[in-house]
């Protein structure tokens, strides 16, 4: 099968990787192509030059390419309906439409289709003055959680006990150009990320992961993009993917569909497993990033199906998916300054190094090539340390072995990922 991947990041990277090793198994052969994609998946795929969010344009290549599935990675691309334009070329498509993507794009949106679908989640208020966000802050107390209403890159929200940081924030929410912020209930309970794939009517949920969005150890200091993810949650309630799928995931996909736009695509649930039970933190409509990563490094069933089946709602017919037994762990080397700011152009080296360990594999995020040829950094999260173990201190220490490999000026890691779940420290109310 020919498959475009669009986006440049370690999502992409991950999805890539994982049509490959289908090549490489000879499940089945694959022509990989990427628009952009970056020097790691460049291993993998043939790269063109086209604009992500130009929906004409990857439409356009797909048909060049002759392509016959295209998956649009990125959020930015789904909210700005480059998926619309592949479906209006009849090529299937992995992704929702922009208007789908709205459950993303929109928080308001999407507390607007949880309350219809009767999806538990945390009370909410929509603010668009300065006034409303301190009134919320104040109805609703510390600790306070502001988000920015549109897209933020993984890093609109501001969780803190300081009154005027969240003020500012909102107040910088609403200098943006859809100008609204919504102030939450703090949600407390350990978090977790389900991703369910959609065909507009069939849910079919993967494993569980639990990511880290703090920057630093033990959660200390501001929001990231993600700094590491795992998978299995041993210490999860045994039937929690199913009460994800009856009670969230099912009904949303419902509700969407009863409005006349169908969510094909991953349907990514955030969660905060509560005192007072199970409640949606957000809502994406893409894999998330880094919990992708460790996710599809456990799947054995091909991702190429389960893709293709989601595009041509197809999911009723697909078998049970089957997953690897081991655990996985994912470590994200940052650059130095990340997350306030974020050094570009470094060179990179032992990641050859790091991938001869057993189990470990390397995901390129925010990485380039200088005029010579070299590897080099090139934006905020460069790498993904990827470690399958027989279990969750395994692979912790592959993954760890393989970030030490890897020799990029001023980067800086977590070095508590999984550590948690490891000692049975994790545990819900």
């Amino acid at each position: 099968m020919k498959i475009l991947a669009i986006g440049t990041g370690a999502r992409e990277h991950a999805i890539v990787h994982s049509l490959d090793r289908e090549n490489v198994t000879g499940v089945a052969v694959h022509e990989l192509h990427a628009a952009p994609g970056n020097p790691g998946i460049a291993a993998a795929a043939t790269l063109h030059e086209v604009d992500p969010l130009d929906g004409a344009a990857v439409a356009a290549l797909a048909e060049r390419l002759g392509a016959e599935l295209v998956v649009v990675g990125p959020e930015a691309p789904l909210v700005a309906g480059v998926a619309d334009s592949v479906r209006a070329a009849g090529i299937p498509v992995f992704g929702p439409s922009g208007e789908a993507a709205r459950l993303e794009g929109s928080k308001s949106f999407a507390k607007e289709v949880m309350a219809a679908a009767g999806v538990p989640t945390a009370m909410a208020h929509v603010c668009t003055d300065a006034t409303e966000v301190a009134a919320a802050l104040d109805a609703f107390g510390a600790p306070y959680v502001v988000k920015d209403d549109g897209l933020a890159a993984g890093k609109g929200v501001v969780v803190t006990d300081d009154r005027e940081a969240a003020l500012a924030h909102g107040e910088a929410c609403l200098a943006n150009e859809n100008g609204r912020v919504v102030v939450e209930e703090y949600l407390d309970g350990p978090e977790v990320s389900l991703f369910c794939v959609c065909d507009g009517a069939t849910v079919v949920p993967l494993v569980p992961a639990q990511d880290f969005k703090r920057v630093g150890n033990d959660d200390e200091g501001p929001n990231t993009g993600g700094m590491g993810a795992y998978t299995p949650l041993d210490w999860a309630p045994s039937g929690l993917v199913d009460e994800v799928v009856a009670r969230i995931a099912q009904p949303t996909v419902d509700e969407m569909a009863r409005r006349g736009t169908p969510f094909s695509g991953v349907l990514y649930v955030g969660l905060a497993l509560t005192s007072r039970g199970t409640r949606v933190v957000e809502f994406n409509a893409r894999f998330g990033d880094p919990e992708t990563q460790s996710v599809l490094a456990r799947l054995a069933t091909p991702l190429s199906e389960v893709m293709l089946a989601a595009a041509r709602g197809t999911l009723a017919e697909l078998e049970p998916l089957r997953w690897r037994p081991e655990a996985s762990v994912t470590v994200v080397v940052a650059s130095e300054g990340y997350p306030a700011s974020a050094r570009s152009g470094d060179p990179i080296t032992g990641i050859e190094d790091a991938e001869s360990l057993a189990g470990v594999h390397v995901l390129h995020a925010g990485t380039g090539l200088s005029e010579t040829g070299e590897l080099v950094s090139a934006g905020g999260r460069v790498l993904s340390v990827v470690a399958l173990g027989r279990d969750l201190a395994d692979a912790r220490r592959r993954a760890y072995e393989g970030v030490a490999k890897i020799d990029l000026k001023g980067s800086h890691h977590r070095t508590d990922i999984a550590l948690k779940a490891e000692r049975g420290e994790v545990a819900v109310s």
